[in-house]
């Protein structure tokens, strides 16, 4: 009788301890998360900055503004979901990539000031982003496994734990860089 209470109690401690480590693991994600959030959020802040300080020279690139304030303005609507959020973000992402290589084209957009000061601005805020995906699909991957390894998942399982999706670059990110055509245009 002694020896079935001893082995109940071990159970009991190893479920509780795999307990806490599955809800330490989904707060952290959660932490996270809010990060990469408040950087986007600055990100967003900057939008409507650079649409005014560009729109004037890249009348002919219109879509690829009106895209980009149509992506922000979805992005900061209440009660999207984390994976909507990291769908628009791939979006956003890629929209200001195009307006990037677009105001090369521009010789007066690249001497003002304001505008370098921005373009700056934004590629710092992009390095912060980088970052916090990082951290994010850390966590994220560091909770799938224990969703999915045993013997956590029995618990996990039991918690209606589900997998949280990583944030991935777009296809056209993974291309190589044509650098001839660069400097050929």
């Amino acid at each position: 009788m002694q020896i079935v209470l001893i082995i109940i109690g071990v159970l009991s401690v190893i479920a509780v301890l795999i307990y806490n480590s599955l809800i330490g693991k989904k707060n952290q994600v959660e932490n996270i998360f809010a990060g990469v959030d408040a950087v986007l959020k600055k990100r967003f802040d900057l939008i409507p900055n650079l649409v005014a300080s560009v729109s004037q020279y890249m009348e002919h690139e219109k879509s690829t503004l009106e895209k980009v304030t149509e992506l922000r303005a979805s992005a900061m609507k209440p009660g999207i979901s984390d994976e909507q959020k990291i769908a628009l973000d791939a979006k956003l992402t890629s929209a200001l990539g195009a307006i990037n290589i677009a105001m090369e084209a521009y010789p007066d957009l690249k001497a003002n000031e304001n505008v370098m000061h921005l373009q700056r601005s934004l590629n710092e805020i992009e390095e912060q982003i980088s970052a916090a995906r990082r951290a994010y699909n850390q966590a994220v991957t560091d909770l799938n496994n224990a969703i999915e390894m045993f013997p956590t998942n029995l618990i996990a399982g039991l918690m209606n734990l589900q997998r949280k999706a990583v944030f991935e670059i777009t296809t056209t990110e993974r291309q190589n860089v044509d650098v001839g055509a660069l400097f050929n245009k």
